[in-house]
């Protein structure tokens, strides 16, 4: 069986890691793997593959940044010839990103059975561009295999016949749990103290990238009103995605970030010294949907800094707080955790470094 996997950002890469294991092991699947380029910073993409041990890629469309219609549309004509190449039985995709609607639309036009790794989540935000990604993919999907229950309860209230359901797990949480050991002999720590004398023994890390978070001055402005306390308390690692840091540059809010001695400014890390930072952290500021995850199986307090989240498992049963972006919500969640009254999280069903073994299994059953 001829699989093309389809990775593009830098979620992919830590859900799609497990898999090219699992193929190699189980002998009977002949796997591709093609980025499509989506993510095109060195730290955010070649970076991961060395980390991760990921095979080098068996095709890169170099695709890089462009506006969502734009970006999608060149996927979609870069990947066709792909597929009309080789010839695969299944093209796999994970995420929620544009080269997974993209990728995807493409198979399915051309008689190619199509397998959605991470199916079935949702926020019920139809504003954001990933929820749109989600439910498009999901709805043209031979096999979904979901990482919760909600993903399966979804699909099977859109209509998705039952036998096309797998509850799996988490791919993700694979790479997590076996890097995690390694992760623990990163520098991060050390270069902290020596770069900004932030001891080890307590520091909050915060991730923002979303475009309502940081392309509304508003929106940014009141989040950095609660990360201003914040920072008097505890120092604030702060790796910058490179959008933030473009919409930032020049900016009163720039000029605020800069005058917060306590906010402490990184470029993007690899995998291995963002665990060791995560893992080490006494909380965690972000609006990412897989660090929601991560820091629930790492028993790590996570603030999420959105009105919803499509991992409500991470919220009901995990270590996370989906507080919206006011700055009092935003310090109200702080004070519950700086105050020992959080609850005991979690590790949901399933999140046990086996999905990957599942998906396989499932794979060469059903197709």
């Amino acid at each position: 069986m001829k699989i093309i996997n389809v990775v593009g950002a830098r979620p992919n890469f830590m859900k799609i890691a497990p898999l090219m294991e699992a193929y190699n092991k189980n002998g009977q699947i002949e796997p591709l793997l093609v980025h499509t380029g989506q993510h095109y910073d060195e730290k955010m993409s070649d970076l991961f593959f060395r980390q991760l041990g990921i095979p080098e890629p068996d095709m890169n469309l170099g695709i890089g940044s462009a506006s969502h219609a734009v970006q999608t549309a060149e996927i979609m004509k870069a990947f066709e010839p792909v597929c009309l190449e080789h010839k695969p039985d299944v093209v796999l995709v994970v995420g929620d990103v544009n080269s997974t609607i993209a990728c995807g639309l493409v198979a399915v036009k051309l008689g190619i059975k199509l397998i959605h790794v991470e199916a079935g989540l949702r926020s019920g935000d139809r504003s954001m561009p990933e929820e749109i990604n989600r439910i498009l993919t999901d709805s043209i999907s031979d096999l979904l295999f979901c990482t919760e229950q909600s993903g399966v309860d979804n699909l099977l209230a859109e209509g998705v016949e039952d036998d096309r359901i797998h509850m799996v797990g988490h791919v993700m949480i694979d790479t997590l749990l076996k890097n995690l050991e390694k992760a623990q002999k990163s520098n991060m720590l050390a270069d902290l103290e020596s770069r900004f004398g932030v001891n080890g023994d307590g520091y909050a890390v915060l991730t923002m990238h979303r475009p309502s978070n940081v392309d509304d001055p508003v929106v940014f402005s009141r989040i950095l009103d609660a990360l201003e306390v914040i920072q008097k308390d505890l120092p604030i690692i702060f790796p910058m995605h490179p959008r933030t840091r473009n919409n930032i540059a020049g900016t009163e809010l720039g000029s605020r970030i800069e005058d917060m001695t306590n906010l402490h400014l990184l470029e993007p890390v690899g995998y291995l010294d963002f665990l060791k930072l995560t893992s080490s952290a006494k909380i965690v500021l972000t609006d990412s949907g897989g660090i929601q995850e991560e820091t629930t199986v790492l028993q790590i307090p996570c603030i999420t800094l959105r009105e919803n989240t499509e991992r409500p498992i991470t919220a009901e049963i995990g270590s996370n707080q989906i507080v919206g972006t006011s700055t009092e919500s935003i310090l109200q969640a702080y004070s519950v955790v700086k105050s020992g009254q959080f609850r005991k999280p979690q590790v949901p069903p399933l999140w046990d470094g086996k999905a990957a073994e599942r998906i396989v299994k499932a794979l060469v059953k059903k197709i």
